[in-house]
């Protein structure tokens, strides 16, 4: 009896350590993701990523592809200060993502790639959900290097963004043309600096642009010869999506149309926003469609600036009452009529 006992004994303690020690594998598996509440008690994990070795992942995308397919709570992904030579992709099945950075001047990540408009982004973001903060993204094929470039002027795209309800404060978009690929969804980007020369605002975006910095590299082309800010690809007159532009400034060097369209039925608003005198005098320009400017969209209400007197605008422009320009201009009509923006966990 006792001999039995023991033996019972002895298996029940193997038992025991066996799943002591699964424990202890699936804590130390978990171990280097942080776990706490944010202040509406809602679980968040936290990841570092640090190219000196001193965080859990030393490149971006590996913390990214950490990330659960799936996933349902906010993942923090907290970037060092430095210069990250990588491309970027958040899928499509990978939500609820912040990227935090250290500043748009202290964490930049940057490629070169050119061959493609869909394949030469640094940074892609497909994903609903999607939240960044304090990092610059930079094409920099066409960036001059020690005063010159060498390389022709071809779409080199910065960022692309595709998903819904994603959001970018203090974030800068470094390019030359085609530098940001504002491509469908519902977007807010706050204090935030995109440069460029040629379309580098572009797409079907539905998007609200709030005291952003708009910088043209106009003196980066040809000689003479102006740029386009934006380039916006509204397709039908019932699609919701355009371009605001709300209390930003717009200056640089050379002369840029404010926009063309990519598509028949472009729309873009620049309202309360400082135009500087690299706004060429016609504002705007029909490009491809030609004789078909009725379907534009495209107007300023309340704008100043040197580069905002409108008598040499080309009169198809909009001239917008105040009741239209507040359904633009009015962030929650705009993009946040069902409250999405209230629920994004900005970083501090």
């Amino acid at each position: 009896m006792r001999a039995a006992k023991t033996r019972v004994s002895k298996t029940v303690t193997f038992w025991f350590a066996i799943a002591v020690a699964l424990c202890s594998c699936i804590v130390a598996s978990e171990a280097k993701y942080r776990t706490d509440k944010n202040r509406f008690g809602v679980y968040r994990q936290q990841v570092i990523v640090d190219p000196s070795g001193h965080g859990n992942f030393t490149t971006i995308q590996e913390a990214v592809d950490s990330v659960r397919q799936n996933n349902k709570h906010w993942f923090f992904i907290n970037v060092r200060p430095g210069i990250y030579r990588e491309k970027i992709k958040i899928p499509y099945e990978k939500p609820y993502i912040v990227l935090k950075g250290a500043g748009k001047r202290r964490t930049r990540v940057e490629w070169d790639d050119h061959f493609s408009i869909a394949q030469s982004p640094t940074f892609v973001s497909l994903a609903d959900n999607t939240v960044v903060k304090g990092m610059t993204f930079a094409n920099s094929y066409n960036r001059p290097r020690k005063g010159k470039n060498k390389n022709p002027r071809v779409p080199a795209v910065a960022a692309m963004i595709g998903g819904d309800k994603s959001a970018f404060y203090s974030v800068g978009f470094d390019g030359l043309q085609d530098t940001l690929w504002d491509s469908e969804g519902r977007h807010y980007f706050h204090r935030c600096t995109i440069q460029g020369a040629v379309d580098f605002i572009f797409g079907t975006g539905q998007s609200y642009y709030e005291d952003c910095v708009v910088h043209v590299l106009g003196g980066e082309i040809e000689p003479g010869v102006a740029g386009y800010i934006t380039a916006q690809g509204r397709t039908d007159p019932k699609d919701a999506n355009g371009f605001v532009f709300n209390n930003c400034l717009v200056y640089g060097t050379g002369m840029a149309f404010l926009g063309r369209p990519w598509r028949g039925y472009s729309r873009v608003i620049f309202y309360q926003s400082n135009l500087t005198d690299v706004v060429v005098p016609e504002g705007w320009d029909a490009w491809n469609f030609v004789g078909h400017e009725n379907q534009l969209t495209y107007g300023e209400y309340n704008c100043y600036g040197s580069g905002s007197k409108t008598p040499r605008r080309v009169k198809w422009e909009k001239k917008l009452n105040g009741d239209t320009v507040r359904g633009f201009a009015d962030l929650n009509n705009f993009i946040n009529h069902d409250g999405w923006l209230d629920d994004l966990p900005i970083p501090s």
